[in-house]
């Protein structure tokens, strides 16, 4: 019942669309809109990534946490939204909601800091969600401070504020 990961390949990117559908519902349902949480739907995050990995996949890494075969976590990274040569971004960890509090997101944050590093990156930043308590909770442990910034970010058909944090690698 261990936890592997492993570089993203084309054929994870509608599952990870899915599990990605599934974990923002259980972590922003507490504070966003169901209407909000709707769309889009597991199929379109899933083409979303698609595309996204089409153009990115150069410049950015995913890797995906699968337990006996399943999949049930991934990150992706790539360079700074701002710019900084230095700094790399992540751009997000999400979990299958039953594989909360099990460690695997932690040994995603590990390997994506791992990853960070060995690309010559001497900081690491990220957005998130204002409102999500826990996942903000969980980067804190991880070393990350906030650094005052702050920007909205559409999540379906509601606006949410983001914060970013930072972290020295």
């Amino acid at each position: 019942m261990t936890v592997t990961l492993r570089p993203a390949t084309e054929a994870d990117l509608m599952p990870v669309g899915a599990l990605h559908q599934r974990s923002r519902v259980a972590a922003y349902s507490s504070f966003l809109p169901p209407e909000a949480l709707a769309e889009p739907t597991p199929e379109a995050l899933g083409r979303y990534w698609v595309e996204r990995w089409a153009w990115e996949r150069d410049e950015h890494r995913m890797t995906v946490a699968e337990r006996d075969g399943r999949l049930v976590g991934f990150s992706y990274l790539g360079p700074d939204d701002e710019g900084d040569p230095a700094t790399g971004l992540l751009n997000a960890i999400h979990l299958d909601p039953d594989e909360r509090g099990r460690g695997t997101g932690r040994e995603l944050m590990i390997d994506a800091l791992a990853a960070m590093r060995s690309r010559g990156w001497f900081r690491a930043v990220l957005w998130v969600l204002r409102e999500n308590a826990h996942a903000r909770a969980f980067y804190e442990r991880g070393g990350w401070t906030p650094t005052g910034a702050e920007r909205d970010e559409n999540i379906g058909t509601a606006r949410a504020a983001q914060v970013r944090y930072r972290r020295e690698l």
